[in-house]
């Protein structure tokens, strides 16, 4: 399944209104959103963001923009 980047680009942290990344594991499948200012990565799952705090993953602020949990 794709994911619509029109959409994407309308999604915004749940946390902080922020504005989120698109993270992209080697075969560059999208794999997370990124919010910088909370270092969440929120999973996409079957080509749909999981846009809920309780399932994101804490993200360490230097790690490398791959870092983002694929599940």
């Amino acid at each position: 399944m794709s994911l619509d980047h029109r959409l994407i680009d309308l999604l915004v942290c749940p946390v902080c209104k922020g504005p989120l990344e698109m993270r992209r594991d080697a075969d560059q499948r999208p794999t997370a959103l990124l919010c910088r200012a909370d270092r969440l990565a929120f999973p996409i799952r079957d080509g749909i963001p999981v846009m809920l705090e309780s399932e994101a993953a804490a993200v360490d602020g230097d790690a490398p923009a791959a870092a983002a949990p694929a599940q």
